[in-house]
């Protein structure tokens, strides 16, 4: 059934552009700044009904902050009403926390820093809900979801809004003539709680900002080392059908669910689509496999390198491609018979290439995914190309398949905000094209290559990305400063901490 009556007005139709608008909901925050699509209010409507329908209680509102964690309210059915016309308040001291939840910016003060104002005295933010995200939680009673884009009160958008960042990348491959889909292969670990599944915590356990708490305890669910193992994937059947039945309930197009190389590592693949509504996916999928995962006695992490697992670190393999807005011709298929990739392609994967150092920072935006990048592991170590090659940066597939030519950037952890990630790789992509780059030749021994290495630790990433001057002139100075500012006080507690390896290696010796 239609939200929206597209006949033309002399036809006794509202006309394709009507809104469906409740009266009480005209002139509110939505609707007097125009933030909504026809499209969004459309579905607003149906949100509604299904509301209405499934006797829906609660709606959780939430947003990707800067690590790409979901944060946000959940609302009564009640007062759902009013953030679909008003949105949600929150602090938006919320975006200026690193991972700990410790304040890197002075956030009280007038001039916090950050080099644009509306950050004074933490004031609030306002989440603007998408409704055409909405779900309703197949594990949680009578509860929906839904995620939302971030504006100041005066409605002007927040420019730390990590979703409205890829938009505005999207915005500028658009003007170039092309559309961007991206295909994700998303690797994560699952374990066996050791500790209680009732939600307490023993008193190590629970930490304060700059100091989180002990982890839980864990056991492993495989014994790792053989990869895709029917009998391994078999004997974790209660969380591969626990995943499977919930991840499509979302209605997220889950693909497969695979045992990887490592003890307890799973990787699910998503069939391609369009990058903004891909990076949503993304998001939902990790938000889901967790809380599905904990609610059964599971503990799911996309941290890369956990402790107990270092045979094998968990990776994020990203897949993109473009194709022409004029025709939908698939961009990257090359047109002389016998090439691996279009001039067009070329151009991209040189821009990937050629940034790659500064990329790194939102593709691994954590100290441990640094730890991944070792030779023979399945993992690139430095930034070079292959015609399917699994040990390069890039590997570039598909040619002459019905899919299409991609190219596949396995670089990334999967713990990445899904939106700086994808939008490193058109700021990347499109300097690429912009300036006509020609990439290297491809290599055949990736991990001997004569080739620039990846960055060694989170703060050289971050140097390359401060240092990059078109990831400067895509996303904005205060956005660089911003991220670097908030990854390098990450990094600082992270030299500063006195680890397990250091106590082993001089305490008794010296």
């Amino acid at each position: 059934m239609r939200s929206l009556d597209e006949r033309p007005v002399a036809d006794g139709g509202d006309g394709r552009r009507a809104v469906p608008m409740l009266a009480a909901d005209r002139g509110g925050f939505i609707d007097r700044h125009q933030l909504w699509t026809d499209a969004q209010y459309a579905a607003a409507g149906q949100l509604r009904r299904v509301v209405d329908e499934l006797g829906i209680e609660l709606i959780r509102f939430t947003f990707a902050d800067q690590h790409g964690v979901l944060r946000g309210k959940t609302l009564t059915r009640e007062a759902a009403a009013t953030a679909l016309r008003s949105g949600v308040t929150a602090p938006s001291s919320l975006l200026l926390k690193d991972p700990s939840g410790a304040s890197v910016f002075p956030v009280f003060a007038a001039d916090t820093g950050v080099g644009v104002s509306g950050f004074a005295g933490a004031g609030d933010i306002v989440l603007v809900p998408d409704p055409t995200t909405f779900r309703v939680l197949p594990w949680a009673p009578r509860t929906g979801w839904v995620l939302c884009d971030l504006r100041f009160p005066d409605g002007a958008a927040v420019p730390f809004c990590t979703r409205g960042l890829l938009r505005g990348q999207l915005d500028r491959l658009a003007a170039a003539g092309y559309a961007l889909t991206v295909g994700a292969e998303l690797e994560f670990h699952v374990f066996a709680a050791d500790g209680p599944t009732d939600g307490g915590f023993d008193d190590d356990q629970v930490g304060r900002p700059g100091a989180p708490g002990q982890p839980s305890g864990t056991r492993p669910l495989s014994r790792g080392a053989q990869l895709l193992h029917e009998d391994g994937l078999d004997r974790a059947d209660e969380v591969v059908q626990l995943l499977h039945h919930g991840l499509t309930r979302l209605d997220l197009p889950l693909r497969s669910l695979e045992l990887e190389f490592g003890p307890s590592q799973f990787e699910i693949t998503m069939t391609a689509g369009d990058a903004a509504v891909a990076a949503d996916q993304v998001l939902l999928a990790r938000s889901a496999i967790r809380q599905l995962c904990r609610r059964h006695g599971y503990h799911a992490t996309f941290m890369s390198r956990p402790a107990g697992a270092q045979t094998a670190s968990t990776g994020w393999h990203l897949h993109q491609s473009l194709r022409e807005l004029a025709t939908g011709a698939a961009a990257f298929d090359p047109v002389t018979p016998g090439e691996a990739l279009s001039s067009v392609a070329g151009h991209y994967l040189a821009g990937l290439l050629e940034h790659a150092g500064a990329a790194a920072a939102f593709a691994t935006p954590t100290v441990n995914g640094y730890k991944r990048y070792l030779p023979f592991s399945l993992a690139p170590d430095r930034v070079a190309w292959g015609v399917d090659n699994k040990g390069a940066m890039v590997r570039a597939v598909g040619a002459g398949s019905d899919t299409g030519v991609r190219l596949e950037n396995r670089c990334g952890e999967p713990a990445a905000n899904p939106y700086l990630y994808i939008a490193s790789q058109l700021v990347s992509g499109l300097d690429g094209i912009d300036r006509r780059l020609a990439p290297p030749p491809a290599v055949q021994d990736p991990y001997a290559a004569d080739a620039p290495r990846l960055p060694a630790s989170l703060a050289e990433a971050l140097t390359a990305l401060e240092a990059d001057p078109a990831f400067t002139a895509a996303l904005g100075a205060p956005v660089i400063s911003w991220y670097a500012t908030l990854k390098r006080r990450e990094f600082a507690r992270y030299l500063a901490h006195v680890s397990d390896w250091e106590q082993r290696e001089y305490f008794d010796l010296i």
